[in-house]
């Protein structure tokens, strides 16, 4: 099967700026109450259902891999990026990271607890959203839980150039509404958001950032 080209330059841009990713991203989270807030709040939600590994899906260098273990959870991460996991493995080494696609994800049915997706989904394009929505579905145990954090708006940003190095990304913005009903359609009910302005000075943002957290409705109920 042909990979998808948004795949392959993904893959290639984040090769080439991992080791640059690295510092500029350091701290990003012990600026952002709000963001660590939701990471807790997933964090108490698995362990309350029982606990159980999850995977930080799109985990580039690992920091958020490593900020959800350091909240108790049993976790590791999946990126496309050679580059980005050689980093998270350098920086990380008592963490488990491999290689893979969230449209393919090389797990068994029911096998995790949660999922996070944080900032990972922003480059799959609109129609290849359902593709991935249902393999995280695929990969939860019934009562899982998915988190994602994308950015809010209706154009996409296109970018060609980063850290003095050529790239090719584009970073799709949606809308919490659209993205729950996709994720419903999915089996994922949404049932807790967050939106929030953007951040200036040194993690400055150019448009608001959403946070939906997802279930998989239980066995034995609804979610």
């Amino acid at each position: 099967m042909t990979e998808p080209d948004f795949l392959q330059d993904t893959r290639r841009s984040y090769d080439a700026i991992a080791d640059e990713y690295v510092a500029f991203e350091h701290g990003d989270l012990e600026a952002k109450p709000l963001d660590r807030a939701m990471l807790a709040s997933f964090a108490e939600k698995v362990q309350a259902a029982g606990g159980g590994p999850v995977a930080d899906v799109g985990c580039g260098t690992g920091r958020v891999t490593a900020h959800l273990a350091g909240l108790g959870l049993s976790v590791s991460g999946i990126d496309l990026s050679p580059g980005m996991l050689a980093v998270a493995r350098r920086q990380h080494p008592d963490l488990r990271f491999d290689e893979g696609s969230m449209l393919a994800l090389d797990l068994p049915d029911s096998s995790l607890s949660g999922v996070v997706a944080w900032y990972s989904t922003i480059h799959v394009p609109l129609e290849l959203l359902p593709e991935a929505f249902a393999e995280f579905h695929r990969v939860l145990v019934p009562g899982g839980y998915l988190l994602a954090a994308f950015q809010v708006g209706d154009e996409p940003l296109r970018m060609e150039e980063a850290f003095g190095r050529q790239i090719s990304l584009d970073f799709h913005r949606r809308h919490p509404d659209r993205m729950a009903d996709l994720l419903g359609r999915a089996g994922l009910p949404v049932r807790a958001r967050l939106v929030r302005e953007p951040y200036e000075g040194r993690f400055a943002e150019r448009t608001a950032q959403a946070f939906l957290m997802a279930r998989k409705p239980a066995a034995d109920g609804p979610a």
